[in-house]
């Protein structure tokens, strides 16, 4: 199994991995389809195009920006490209467009208001975030259909896909030079080579990439982290959506700043990871980390290394694969789409990836490092995803930051021990998965129960 850190960890926009960055993709792909098609087949006088969203990607889609993304995406933006953009701008413009330019002689009906339809019943039955795009004549009738799902961190699939799909990225055991697909034959390779696990994942990955490539583009990702999240320590003001939410990063890290003997480790990894997410819930640029409403906890901790224990570039580029290695085994063996699993999937996922990271950064054994990560997922398990008004901001924002702190208290009871500990890593994700599988509907990004459906109006 191989997964690599540079898929795992993506630049894009907020505010969210499966809702607005899959669908952003998924849209841009099926424009593509399109101009494919009319390259090649007759062209009647009208064409229309019309995106249909079921299940999760229905229910939170508005809150989540989905529409946004689908129409941004149908005029060919992709995620990393509108990074640096004025995001809301471009997309004032675009929705009060009613076509599209495929060529220089086709232009397709496609008015985002109408043509983007929520369709709140039964989800589709392969996957809870999906989405049905049409090209359709004047009569209505369908020249050209797909449909793709959201399976979380900004990863799409078809409907042919995804019945063959064992990991986001399919690719041979075979493919790397270490193909572990579960802790344990992770912990085996390394015992058997010698290896740290940061090595042998850099060594996978140096299969496909130079070792300069790979080190210019996690130092990428990481200034990326670096910049989202001291951007949100400045800005202030509120977030938008509806709920009028203050931004509380800047405040928090000004009392820190004033008055650093009264402030711990809490308090900082709380500030850095509640800049990133309030810099998410504004639409700005965010990594998947590995989902969007999970991208504060390892910026956090990595920063949090950084500036005060003295973390150097070298040990950021170890601790980004290492976490790389233990998300890639949740995403492999369970999930990290909060639509599938809750937010167990995305910031308890986070939390183990971060503790893991670490841990080795820390000088942890293979042991220890795998220890870490369960301790931090363990103390996720059964998180509900439930955000008020379908927006990544209550609880996510301030939940980021109790999973940086879990991630480093989880790797400090590890490094404590000697790695020896009851319950594994891979038992823990399976846990996790099977937790998913069993909660409710309304506790899966469908703002349909808890919190979201808590709120007393005075």
């Amino acid at each position: 199994m191989f997964i690599s850190v540079l898929d795992l960890f993506k630049i894009g926009i907020g505010p969210s991995s499966s809702h607005t960055m899959g669908p952003m993709v998924a849209a841009k792909d099926f424009r593509d389809r399109i101009q494919v098609f009319v390259s090649c087949h007759p062209i009647p006088p009208f064409l229309q195009v019309r995106c249909t969203l079921r299940g999760s990607l229905a229910f939170t889609g508005k809150g989540h920006a989905t529409d946004r993304a689908v129409t941004l995406g149908m005029h060919q933006y992709t995620p990393q490209g509108l990074a640096k953009l004025d995001v809301n701008a471009l997309f004032e413009k675009l929705w009060q467009q009613n076509t599209i330019q495929i060529n220089e002689s086709t232009l397709i009906h496609f008015n985002p208001p109408e043509d983007i339809i929520f369709d709140r019943g039964e989800p589709l039955p392969e996957h809870p975030n999906g989405m049905i795009f049409q090209l359709l004549d004047g009569t209505g009738k369908t020249l050209l259909a797909e449909t793709y799902f959201s399976i979380g961190g900004g990863f799409i699939t078809t409907l042919s896909e995804i019945g063959k799909l064992v990991a986001p990225i399919k690719m041979e055991a075979s493919s790397c030079g270490f193909p572990f697909n579960s802790a344990n034959q992770m912990m085996k390779m390394s015992a058997d080579s010698g290896l740290s696990i940061a090595a042998m994942k850099r060594s996978n990955e140096q299969e496909r990439i130079s070792e300069t490539e790979l080190n210019v583009r996690l130092d990428a990702i990481w200034d990326a982290m670096r910049t989202c999240l001291e951007n949100g320590l400045v800005a202030e003001g509120r977030l938008p959506g509806g709920l009028n939410i203050k931004r509380r990063a800047h405040s928090l890290y000004q009392q820190l700043q004033n008055n650093p003997q009264k402030a711990n480790l809490n308090d900082w990894l709380c500030a850095y990871a509640m800049a990133v997410n309030e810099e998410n819930a504004a639409g700005h640029m965010v990594v998947t980390a590995p989902t969007n409403g999970a991208a504060g906890v390892i910026p956090a901790v990595i920063y949090y290394a950084v500036k005060h224990e003295g973390a150097t570039l070298e040990q950021v580029r170890d601790f980004l694969l290492v976490a790389s290695a233990i998300g890639g085994l949740i995403k492999h063996n369970s999930s990290i789409s909060g639509a599938e699993v809750g937010c167990q999937g995305e910031v308890g996922s986070a939390s183990a990836m971060a503790a893991a990271g670490l841990c080795a950064i820390k000088g942890g054994t293979t042991e220890q490092i795998e220890n870490a990560a369960e301790i931090a997922l363990e103390h996720h398990l059964g998180m509900t995803c439930d955000p008020v008004g379908s927006l990544v901001q209550v609880p996510c924002i301030e939940r980021n930051g109790f999973g940086a702190i879990k991630a480093y208290t989880a790797a400090s009871l590890a490094i404590r021990g000697d790695g020896q500990h009851f319950m594994s890593l891979d038992n823990c994700i399976a846990a996790m998965k099977q937790t998913g599988l069993e909660m409710s509907v309304k506790y899966k990004e469908t703002s349909l129960g808890g919190l979201a459906v808590s709120i007393t109006e005075c």
